[in-house]
């Protein structure tokens, strides 16, 4: 890992004074609003050498190759800084380890906050935090705050410089709804048990958060809490940084790490079948499993992800200067260039006009198995959680459904801030699960029988299509620069302009690439995945 001064005026440059490091307000809030902007537009070096592993290997499957390959030229299109490469730009969560003889000029969390704040309000990034009015009502603050700041205090051994140390994290909701927390005995704690627990739990993830991922365990805890810190650490790459470079604990325990289940955890992934989105081996590329101290009547256990956007960078102040983790400008690396060069239509697929109408649709989806790749240009709707659930306040007071609804097919996604002169931001799906619950209500009524979004959906939404005749579209999570910026044409705002990135849009798609997922038969490529490696479907 390659630590690099950030540029910062030389009265905000940190000072050794008594022994004791001084860090001026500036230095904080500078550090983090470079970090989130970073984050934003470009991987670490390592993260795309894991892609291009995925990409150029010929023992994955086609559909693997292929979205490893857009992923990495949607790096290349997010690096020119106008797109972020995935249009869930995540909360921002700041974890500090700030060392005893540090003296900060103000409050760190306050100055940490008000840094990443300057970068979401200053880049075409995503708000996609709302806050509470009351219990049930809440609102969209219009500035993706607040932060998520944690700080611990340290002692750094005699004779050790005084540094404050820093994890930056945008974490999108997507891999974060993928967090499972158990609490279990310790019956699990032998091999056959522990197995058994991961082969149902990695199958579980799905896709729906965007693979490939770093997937985490952590095998116990003094409480529920020291545990799923830890697994959020591990997600985030802390146990990736070397020693001296951060610290390992845990609330004051240093979890034991263990390669030989890593790659147990990834072999597991691999004979899923799930694989990079639409079938293969490549569901992960890296693996973090921790065992941590439990009192004798409890275990806790949790599982999580990194996903595809690996937002994750090491900061550091010291006397030196304030420096962050590099990352790499993927055109500077041979083997990336390479590997996205391959990235194309999928094989054989099938063009579809949506501007034909949704009956049409149908019509031409009719009869084609799951997994069949199908190239859509026309126009698409825009809507997810916040307009679902209105049109289904609507119809519980008496009104009828807009009409928008049914004209045509519904795209899941909630965009980022348009660029200057652009069409629309980085725009991508998000998970299909979260509107299963809509399945009877709007099929019943002649809407939603064509939907788009990301990942495996439940028996409620794949029965409901083999009862109306429905059909559910999957395309690439985690490619929001490349969607943006090569297949939609235009964009509005059609209803609810209220409601910010949540609002109902109406877009205009060229050449999107698409692969049946459900048909109106109730197939699903999820579960033949499966079953095709023996899984309970």
């Amino acid at each position: 890992m390659e630590l690099i001064p950030i540029d910062i005026r030389p009265e905000a440059k940190p000072r050794t004074e008594s022994g004791f490091l001084r860090v001026p307000p500036e230095a904080l809030k500078t550090l983090a609003e470079a970090a989130f902007t970073r984050m934003a537009f470009t991987f670490s070096e390592d993260h795309l050498r894991h892609l291009s592993k995925v990409a150029l290997d010929d023992k994955n499957s086609p559909n693997d190759r292929m979205v490893a390959s857009a992923l990495l030229e949607n790096a290349i299109i997010a690096s020119d800084c106008v797109f972020p490469h995935c249009q869930d730009t995540g909360t921002a969560q700041v974890f500090g380890w700030r060392d005893s003889r540090v003296l900060v000029e103000g409050d760190d969390r306050q100055l940490l906050a008000e840094g990443a704040l300057a970068a979401y309000l200053g880049q075409n990034l995503r708000y996609s935090t709302t806050i509470p009015s009351s219990l049930f009502e809440e609102r969209d603050p219009g500035n993706n705050m607040p932060a998520q700041v944690l700080i611990e205090g340290t002692y750094p051994p005699p004779g050790a410089e005084a540094a404050y140390r820093f994890l930056f994290c945008a974490k999108g909701g997507g891999s974060s709804n993928k967090t499972k927390f158990f609490q279990v005995t310790k019956g699990m704690l032998n091999e056959k048990a522990f197995t058994a627990f991961l082969e149902r739990e990695i199958a579980a993830l799905g896709t729906a958060a965007c693979p490939p991922y770093t997937i985490a365990v952590v095998v116990g805890g003094i409480s529920p809490e020291q545990n799923l810190l830890a697994l959020k650490l591990a997600t985030a790459g802390l146990y990736d940084f070397p020693h001296g470079e951060a610290d390992h604990r845990v609330m004051g325990v240093a979890p034991l790490r263990s390669p030989q289940w890593e790659e147990r955890v990834l072999s597991i992934a691999e004979k899923t079948g799930l694989g990079a989105q639409f079938g293969g081996r490549a569901l992960a590329v890296d693996s973090v499993v921790l065992r941590l101290p439990r009192h004798g009547a409890s275990c806790p256990l949790s599982i999580g992800v990194s996903c595809a956007a690996h937002r994750n960078l090491f900061g550091r102040i010291d006397s030196r200067g304030v420096f962050l983790e590099a990352t790499a400008d993927p055109r500077d690396l041979e083997e990336v260039r390479r590997a996205a060069a391959l990235y194309s239509a999928p094989a054989g697929a099938l063009r579809m006009d949506l501007d034909r109408g949704v009956e049409a649709l149908r019509s031409g989806l009719k009869g084609l198995k799951p997994g069949t790749p199908v190239l859509v240009s026309g126009s698409l709707l825009v809507a997810r959680d916040a307009a679902h659930a209105r049109w289904k306040a609507l119809v519980e007071s008496g009104g009828a459904l807009p009409d928008y609804v049914s004209r045509y097919p519904i795209l899941y996604a909630g965009p980022a801030k348009t660029p200057e002169g652009k069409p629309t931001g980085s725009l991508g799906p998000t998970t299909a699960g979260r509107m299963d619950d809509y399945a009877d209500f709007l099929m019943s009524r002649g809407a939603a029988l064509v939907t788009v979004a990301k990942g495996n959906r439940g028996d409620t939404w794949i029965d409901a299509c083999k009862r109306y005749g429905g059909f559910y579209l999957g395309t690439m999570g985690g490619a929001a620069a490349l969607l943006a910026s090569r297949h939609v044409l235009s964009s509005r705002v059609e209803d609810y302009e209220d409601l910010g990135m949540e609002a109902v849009r109406l877009i205009e798609v060229r050449d999107l690439p698409l692969f049946l997922v459900t048909n109106d038969l109730g197939q699903d490529l999820y579960r033949n995945a499966a079953a095709t490696q023996g899984e309970t479907p």
